[in-house]
């Protein structure tokens, strides 16, 4: 950790708890003067008076993380040039994470507020003018709400990790082959009937849950693993209840439709800690230079389950690498976003068309490799691959979607796809962006809009 000027932060965490600069200062075995200089950003936040902190008022240490404060600047700074706000510099953005990160997320959550309301907007003027009934708008800001919690969390949820685990070994699952077990747990325990449908009873979903019949209805199309992940699904609902419950209380969610979607995000976060419990998956993973086709194998699980993983492994102590994943369809929407690292997606437009997850879909059953440069100088190394979804069968419409995991560069050695890659040669790397409307560069062939930075 570099040293890092956070004395607002610190003075805010002291107050909050109603700690006085003498009291915390002689907890902390420093002089009260020292303190306070800290809390002026007139001496920095060290390592060794960091960890004094955690061990004395129990603070996750991610609290000052710089990874957090780089996402935030980044963040920030796309939703003032959205708002057309005059060119601000990055030091005093910087200042402003560093210091008053709360304030700074109220910015992001006004301008999300405001996106809403715009959707809310065309929406209402577009069923006015087709004279058609007026459809639901607020979906697109509850699920940037529940995206947001999951990215303060780095995508990693300890306590549903650790409720999988205990079941994972109460149950006696088998890695790869959990499906009998857990049908088994459903019945004896819970008194829950599982069968098979060929898609009239769960329409386009892959399971649906009777609660007065107590039946689980799972689609015929789903492979061995899928059917274990669908059932662990539903075995968070029924055992994990508590969890969820606490998670949602302590998330602060403005409305009741995002803590719903949070609570269904949050139970298949459960699923697959579940089927691929961390300890194993993550040891399994680097037995395997994170090959994902292995893995998915080896866990009987799909190549997106694998990915989707892959993101969550940052438990403290035992972190995998931090990976960012995403899900794209063939417009460009993006389904799934999620980073475990300071990687920013961008909140307005698109995403680059330069960036290797779009030709996926050009060159089925491939895994694509990219290295990628970015505005700001940092390069990141991804690969993708198309994935197919849904009923089999002719005329059984199925779902195409390309998925992509990123790292950055420098932990690319790790991966066994980056093998015969020069990962040193600068010329070798794409230069991408976060997307035309916040994308600084200027001389780029494929720009389809002004830059929003640019006014």
């Amino acid at each position: 950790m570099a040293k890092a000027f956070m004395g607002v932060r610190l003075q805010r965490l002291r107050e909050e708890r109603g700690i006085s600069q003498v009291a915390l200062a002689k907890s902390l075995g420093i002089s009260p003067s020292y303190l306070n200089q800290i809390e002026h950003n007139q001496r920095p936040l060290t390592v060794p008076v960091l960890l004094r902190i955690h061990s004395q008022l129990g603070l996750d240490p991610q609290v000052f993380s710089e990874d957090d404060e780089s996402r935030l600047i980044a963040e920030v700074r796309e939703v003032l040039a959205d708002a057309g706000s005059e060119s601000i510099s990055t030091a005093e953005l910087r200042s402003l994470a560093a210091n008053m990160p709360a304030v700074a997320r109220s910015i992001l959550e006004l301008h999300r507020r405001a996106r809403s309301a715009n959707d809310r907007a065309d929406g209402l003027l577009g069923a006015l003018g087709d004279q058609q009934r007026l459809p639901s708008f607020s979906m697109l800001g509850q699920h940037e709400e529940v995206r947001d919690y999951l990215n303060r969390r780095h995508n990693h949820v300890e306590e549903l990790d650790e409720a999988a685990e205990m079941i994972f070994r109460d149950a006696a699952l088998t890695i790869g082959d959990a499906a009998p077990r857990l049908a088994q747990r459903l019945r004896d325990k819970h008194g829950v009937r599982i069968v098979t449908s060929s898609g009239s009873d769960t329409g386009a979903d892959k399971h649906r849950y009777d609660a007065a019949t107590r039946t689980l209805v799972l689609a015929d199309f789903l492979r061995p693993g899928q059917q274990a992940f669908q059932m662990s699904f539903q075995l968070a609902l029924l055992e994990a209840g508590d969890v969820l419950d606490a998670l949602l209380r302590d998330s602060a969610f403005t409305s009741d439709e995002s803590r719903r979607l949070a609570r269904m995000g949050l139970a298949n976060y459960f699923a697959g800690a579940l089927t691929m419990p961390y300890v194993a998956f993550l040891q399994s993973a680097e037995e395997v230079a994170y090959d994902i086709e292995r893995l998915a194998n080896r866990f009987g699980v799909g190549f997106e389950a694998v990915c989707h993983r892959l993101s969550t492994l940052q438990r403290p102590g035992m972190p995998g690498l931090p990976f960012f994943f995403v899900r794209v369809d063939r417009a460009g929407n993006v389904s799934k976003r999620h980073s475990a690292s300071d990687f920013h997606f961008s909140r307005v437009g698109g995403t680059c068309p330069l960036w290797i997850v779009y030709e996926a879909f050009s060159q089925p059953e491939r895994v694509l490799t990219q290295i990628a440069g970015m505005p700001d100088g940092r390069s990141y190394f991804w690969i993708a691959r198309q994935v197919v979804s849904g009923p089999i069968g002719y005329g059984r419409p199925q779902k195409t979607f390309a998925v992509s995991l990123g790292c950055d560069l420098r932990h690319a050695h790790r991966l066994v796809y980056s093998r015969g890659l020069d990962l040193t040669e600068p010329d070798a790397s794409t230069r991408i962006g976060l997307g035309c409307k916040v994308c600084e560069r200027r001389n780029c062939a494929q720009r389809a809009f002004p830059s929003l930075l640019e006014r």
